[in-house]
């Protein structure tokens, strides 16, 4: 649960990267990282990463802030492709499935 208040460099926070597992990952070594900062209104606020390659996902219901990097989020179901940079916002739907490719390594800000 958040205090009255929250702040934190999520830009600069410390993740613990792990390799994506087998079943997800579509190219190169991709490794990726979450840390939960707490929760508002039931949904979970936090921080996630990744580096570079290729992976496949189903999401969450989730609003998202991109702090840095760059990739490409794809939805299987409609082949369309979204360029994601630093400052993008975007929303996905639960049960989406979507692969991402990350160029350069890739760290946003969610609401999940």
């Amino acid at each position: 649960m958040l205090d009255l208040a929250l702040k934190t460099a999520a830009a600069s926070i410390e993740l613990e990267l792990e390799p994506v597992p087998a079943s997800q990952r579509l190219s190169g070594e991709p490794r990726t990282g979450t840390v939960a900062l707490g929760d508002f209104a039931g949904s979970e606020i936090g921080v996630w990463e990744m580096t570079p390659g290729a992976m496949s996902d189903v999401e969450a219901d989730e609003v998202f802030v991109v702090l840095s990097g760059a990739g490409t989020v794809e939805f299987e179901e409609t082949g369309e492709t979204m360029l994601l940079g630093a400052g993008d916002v975007v929303l996905l739907r639960e049960g989406q499935r979507t692969i991402w490719t990350v160029t350069q390594t890739l760290r946003k800000v969610y609401i999940a």
